[in-house]
């Protein structure tokens, strides 16, 4: 394309994956995503379309395709997004599904590509990608490999990246990926086959047992809903993202995750044995209840895991005790406060709520990490 009035550039990132003694990273899951990655810029809000002809064949109810687009931006925050999620492709016939989308000033890469979910035989052919121009048209963007019929069999997802994005690319286990003459435009499409996927557990809301421990499992529910979310968005983090400081009134990641095992474990013993924390036990959770100054000082230079495991015992002990427990004990009252021990356990998870949104609020303003300057040093005899 060529606008200047709107200031749109775009440059194909040609992704080749690679790996340590020719083998692929490969992972666990139930998804199978694949990419194109676009460099975009314009100074003014522009529409695109992308389209793409699929069709799946499954016995697996749960199985679903679509094609998807991700808009990266300048400063991180959310763009525009859409994996066809709430019209899921199920079809057995070929038939084109398309995204209408935009891009703006604040967009620096657009990704689009396609999805499969389960187990089934998900089919792709005839990618297409347009942008509308300051008189209304859509002229094409010419991708590449767009409908697989140069490509050798050894290199089928060439020009496309395995993931969900150019930075991490990877297998998944289950899924093969391969060619067919089953196509809707030209001789060959794209085929991806997945075979022995684990049946996903399906959430249907808060999970409560029959019985006396109907509001205790569902407390319990709730708490490691929250808590698979926390562990999900920091897991990968490294030690200069857990360790960015904001702020000097903000608080790392890591002392974040302190914090939130901290409270815990103080709900633990008001609520099982209505006390306070004794001295000792005052001592070893005292600066992860507080923060402050002292956990900025304090909780640094530990990798993600170590607080992650501190946060998973507490954790542990929470679902063993609480399990001891009925739901006519949920409603006694601890006296020094006047709250039930379920208002104390459901403080607990909006807890983990509130410093999840804090969470999510500081990784988005991490910086990228400073390159480290190397000086070589001469030697002089």
């Amino acid at each position: 394309m060529h606008n200047t009035k709107l200031l749109l550039t775009f440059s194909f990132i040609i992704l080749m994956v690679f790996s340590v003694n020719g083998q692929k990273k490969v992972k666990t899951s139930r998804w199978k995503p694949f990419i194109q990655s676009i460099k975009v810029e314009t100074d003014k809000k522009a529409a695109f379309k992308f389209r793409a002809a699929v069709k799946l064949m499954s016995n697996d109810s749960l199985a679903w395709g679509s094609i998807w687009v991700n808009v990266k931006t300048k400063n991180e925050e959310p763009g525009f997004y859409d994996n066809m999620y709430d019209r899921p492709i199920t079809s057995n016939e070929w038939r084109y599904y398309e995204i209408d989308g935009f891009i703006d000033s604040n967009s620096k890469a657009l990704i689009i590509g396609g999805l499969c979910k389960n187990n089934g035989a998900f089919y792709f052919d005839d990618f297409s990608l347009s942008f509308q121009n300051e008189k209304g048209d859509f002229e094409p963007y010419k991708l590449l490999n767009s409908d697989f019929e140069n490509v050798h069999s050894e290199n089928v997802l060439a020009h496309w990246s395995e993931g969900y994005s150019t930075e991490k690319t990877y297998g998944v286990k289950g899924f093969n990926v391969s060619l067919t003459n089953d196509a809707v435009q030209g001789k060959k499409a794209l085929l991806i086959k997945a075979k022995g996927i684990e049946k996903e557990v399906v959430k249907i809301g808060i999970k409560g047992e029959k019985g006396s421990q109907v509001q205790i499992e569902a407390m319990i529910s709730m708490l490691e809903d929250l808590k698979e979310r926390v562990e999900r968005k920091v897991k990968n983090m490294s030690q200069y993202q857990i360790d960015h400081l904001h702020d000097e009134k903000a608080n790392r990641i890591g002392a974040l995750i302190m914090h939130l095992a901290a409270a815990e474990v103080y709900y633990q013993v008001f609520t099982f044995e209505s006390r306070g924390f004794n001295p000792e036990e005052q001592k070893q959770w005292e600066v992860a209840l507080s923060l402050d100054q002292a956990g900025r000082d304090q909780f640094q230079g530990k990798d993600i895991q170590y607080y992650l495991d501190i946060y998973n015992k507490v954790r542990q002990k929470t679902i063993r005790e609480l399990r001891k427990r009925d739901d006519q004990w949920f409603q006694e009252v601890q006296k020094v406060y006047g709250w039930s021990n379920q208002y104390c356990w459901f403080h607990v998870m909006e807890h983990q709520s509130s410093h999840l949104g804090q969470i999510l609020f500081l990784s988005k303003r991490i910086p990228p990490e400073p390159k480290k300057t190397v000086i070589k040093e001469s030697f002089k005899g």
